[in-house]
């Protein structure tokens, strides 16, 4: 009865917990390859260049008059 028994579980492991792993294991890469699509889908599309550049004007035009700013309170002007 043992032999059976041990048999039996030899053969349930075989037939389905092993296929089931498998599955489990393709659909875990399925999933990180969506994952992995998502994220570079997300940053080709989260910030455009052209917004990137209207950005960078508006802060290089601060960064200008706080640079003027601070050139006339060095030299004795007000700010």
């Amino acid at each position: 009865m043992t032999t059976l028994l041990s048999t039996d579980l030899v053969w349930w492991l075989n037939a389905v917990q092993v296929p089931a792993l498998g599955g489990l294991f393709w659909m875990v890469q399925q999933l990180r390859e969506q994952v992995s699509a998502y994220k570079l889908e997300v940053a080709r599309t989260y910030a455009s260049l052209s917004h990137l550049k209207d950005v960078e004007n508006r802060l290089t035009e601060h960064l200008v008059r706080i640079e003027a700013k601070l050139d006339r309170v060095a030299t004795g002007g007000r700010a």
